[in-house]
């Protein structure tokens, strides 16, 4: 039988600390109960001889060094999962918040899940169309891949993900083998409304699975919160053969939660003071979305983070962009332009998208086409610059097709409202638009490719 011990060391900020433990392991769950009544789940996350510190998930708010016991129940945080859990809403810990009952199910499985073994992955292909031209046609996701979207704050990066959520479609998924995970840590109430309404006004609830920490939520809460949402995925791509897409907002949200808990602990800060720890503890969530040899579903990982004052060196989106494969930059000036998607397409890239695209897959002229449209970007960027010395007036007849070109890119095809295109629509429209450039400027096309698509006749 289990020690209950009946009376705390310290209480320090989120955690507790207790002495003359004998018996506890690293990561072990423990129940604490207050006042001989309430119950909270707590984890053990420092073990110094037989002091052992312990992050309470629901907070230590009301509880004292002695009106508080607590007993090791010698196993790590696990969550029941089956696929019932599609269309419900659960918290940071895996309890439910939509009214309805807990799962009840043989499968409880620990949230410390490890990263895909390198030598066990599927290389991904196939992509995953939003709806959305920008990153269907220049960013392309592929099933598995990990593609960020680095955002700021007052930047449309919810409306953005729930897009996502409501369009996005997999070549060969059904409604029966197509899930999406949704994650959010540390959002505002009227944020959590706002997802939760946008995906049953678009009829996709029965679909989704939410996992939400609100940001008056405990803020241990939300290092548990990716956990809990990447382990439902596995079990649904990995035991139940299912696509499925997670969304992670607000990983800054997190990776603050995660500072927060060092200094209660005195770690010694690193950069910025997050913990030096902080590279490997993302990638131990990025790297658990994939394909497995063998396995016919598949995780991948779209977490959004936003960039304190758009500093894409900050040390979130820095160490993300070394973990995942490629980023989708928001930008503030298309947003105050009244764009939408603001997505500021040169820093963005996806590094999996060419073996994704193409014949097999979207269409013969995808990659030329992506290549054109960035390369007559980047001029129509130079040219902006040289019309603010010399006024717009005095550029050549080309320069202000390049002009007229970039207006109706970022007008018509980047922003799109909330209109939900199909991968050949978004093709036709960018070349529809290229055509404005002369053919002599298309220095990225074969000829057979410009004789095929180049709408010659354009008005």
């Amino acid at each position: 039988m289990r020690k209950e011990y009946l009376k705390l060391h310290e209480i320090n900020g989120p955690l507790i600390v207790l002495t003359g433990i004998d018996d506890a392991a690293y990561g072990e769950t423990v129940s604490i109960k207050v006042d001989n009544k309430e119950k909270r789940l707590g984890k053990v996350i420092k073990l110094e001889g037989d002091k052992v510190i312990v992050q309470v998930y629901e907070g230590t708010s009301g509880i004292s060094t002695d009106n508080a016991s607590v007993k090791f129940l010698g196993e790590p945080l696990a969550i029941p999962l089956s696929k019932e859990i599609l269309g419900r809403t659960f918290n940071g810990v895996g309890n439910p918040i939509d009214g309805g009952l807990q799962i009840v199910s043989s499968n409880k499985i620990n949230i410390n899940g490890r990263p895909i073994n390198p030598v066990s992955r599927k290389y991904p292909k196939n992509f995953i169309q939003t709806g959305i031209s920008a990153i269907d046609a220049l960013m392309t996701i592929i099933r598995g891949q990990k593609l960020p979207i680095f955002s700021g704050n007052g930047l449309d990066h919810n409306q953005l993900a729930a897009q996502i959520v409501k369009q996005a479609k997999i070549k060969g998924a059904t409604k029966d083998n197509f899930a999406v995970i949704f994650g959010a840590m540390g959002v505002r109430h009227d944020d959590a409304d706002y997802f939760r309404k946008s995906f049953e006004s678009a009829g996709v609830l029965d679909h989704v699975v939410m996992y939400i920490n609100k940001a008056d939520d405990p803020i241990i809460e939300r290092l548990s919160t990716p956990r809990c949402a990447l382990t439902a995925a596995e079990y649904l791509a990995f035991e139940q053969n299912m696509h499925v897409l997670v969304v992670l907002t607000d990983m800054t949200s997190y990776a603050e939660a995660l500072r927060e808990v060092s200094s209660a602990k005195e770690e010694v800060p690193s950069r910025k003071g997050y913990p030096g720890y902080l590279y490997s503890d993302l990638s131990t969530l990025y790297e658990r979305a994939g394909m497995l040899e063998g396995k016919e579903g598949t995780i991948t990982l779209m977490p959004i983070l936003t960039m304190p004052n758009d500093d894409i060196t900050h040390p979130v989106p820095d160490l993300t962009g070394y973990i995942t494969e490629g980023q989708i930059v928001l930008s503030r000036d298309l947003n105050q332009k009244g764009l939408y998607p603001p997505i500021d397409i040169l820093p963005s890239l996806s590094r999996l998208m060419k073996d994704g695209i193409g014949k097999e897959y979207t269409r013969e002229d995808h990659a030329d086409l992506q290549s054109q449209i960035f390369s007559s970007y980047a001029k129509v960027q130079d040219i902006r610059g040289l019309a603010q010395i010399i006024g717009e007036d005095d550029l050549s007849d080309t320069d202000k097709l390049f002009l007229k070109f970039g207006h109706e890119l970022e007008n018509k095809f980047i922003a799109q409202g909330n209109e939900n295109r199909n991968i050949i629509e978004t093709l036709d429209l960018g070349w529809n638009i290229l055509s404005i450039l002369p053919v002599s400027e298309l220095d990225r096309l074969k000829a057979e490719t410009i004789e095929k698509y180049y709408i010659y006749d354009r008005k």
